[in-house]
């Protein structure tokens, strides 16, 4: 069975168990059910039972849609594959999870405030979800990737005597840079509308984790730059080139291009594992460079070639030594 084929099966199954569920228990269920707890048993938020039961099927179905479509990408590498199992199956959990705990705090409750839900019950689902994920993942991980064309013959330069070589390579994602600069305006007018009085501190304060959060994250996920000299590989995050990555040349072993897409490593962002991680912030050209210690991390970053040919032209030029 494919993975596609079997995404799509899954998805199936799940959506028909959120679907039916509801209806199954809807003569012991209020009108609306409770369907939000902020930190306590008691519920703070409601929905009528078809609106909340078509809101949980049509996330689920964004997720399983996305997975049946970046499918085959995501089977070329062993961490896109890892990943792709990881999201599917314990999304799976996580969905059914939330909507069986949500009808088992609604159960017989003369209404939707009379509603209650443990945190056990929670903290169960969520590190249920997390257990199978990274237990499929990790099962259906398959083989280690096959050597590229570009790490069997990694490519090199020649270095002219006495002149110091320096390659500067960078990138960008203008989607996530929009993000970002999306958030800190709304950070900005969220801010001056409550210093006016014009905002509720309450809604005010629901609002700014998510948008801080969303801020921090693309500030340092929007862009790099990294820079190759005598002394090794440094990657700077964000516009500020902060935080600093440092890899010195003698923990390299060699460098090479691959192309990779966000499908193939789980997404944007920083993905994988270390020892087996990748910078993604586009699809295409990647600088890969491989550790003595065996690991290796790639970074999506313009003009990668010429970075991995001076990489391995400086490791040549210090074994003569």
């Amino acid at each position: 069975m494919t993975p596609r084929t079997s995404a799509t099966l899954c998805g199936l199954l799940v959506s028909a168990v959120l679907a039916v569920a509801p209806l199954a228990v809807r003569d012991r269920l209020p009108d609306p059910v409770a369907t939000h707890w902020s930190g306590g048993s008691a519920p703070d938020g409601a929905m009528p039972l078809a609106v909340s039961t078509t809101v949980n099927v049509a996330i689920w179905g964004v997720l399983w849609v996305t997975l049946v479509v970046v499918a085959p990408m995501a089977q070329q590498r062993r961490n896109g594959r890892a990943g792709w199992w990881g999201a599917l199956a314990g999304g799976a959990v996580l969905f059914v999870g939330v909507s069986g705990t949500t009808l088992l705090a609604n159960l017989d409750a003369s209404s939707w405030t009379e509603a209650r839900l443990s945190g056990w019950q929670a903290a169960a689902v969520i590190g249920a979800s997390l257990a199978v994920g990274v237990l499929v993942g990790y099962l259906r991980r398959g083989e280690t990737d096959p050597p590229s064309a570009g790490e069997s013959a990694p490519p090199s330069l020649r270095l002219q005597a006495g002149r110091r070589a320096v390659w500067v390579g960078r990138a960008g994602n203008r989607g996530l840079a929009a993000v970002t600069v999306a958030a800190g305006v709304a950070l900005c007018v969220l801010a001056a509308l409550v210093l006016l009085g014009l905002a509720d501190g309450g809604a005010a304060r629901a609002l700014l984790p998510g948008l801080g959060i969303t801020l921090a994250v693309g500030l340092l996920t929007s862009s790099l730059a990294a820079r190759v000299t005598e002394d090794g590989l440094v990657i700077g995050l964000g516009p500020l080139r902060w935080p600093v990555r440092r890899i010195r040349l003698d923990a390299i072993e060699r460098a090479w291009t691959e192309t990779r897409s966000p499908a193939e490593v789980g997404g944007w962002g920083f993905r994988g594992l270390p020892g087996s991680a990748t910078i993604m912030l586009r699809g295409g050209e990647c600088l890969v460079v491989r550790y003595r210690s065996g690991g290796r991390l790639a970074i999506s970053v313009d003009d990668a070639e010429r970075g991995a040919s001076l990489i391995n032209a400086l490791i040549a030029e210090r074994a003569r030594v």
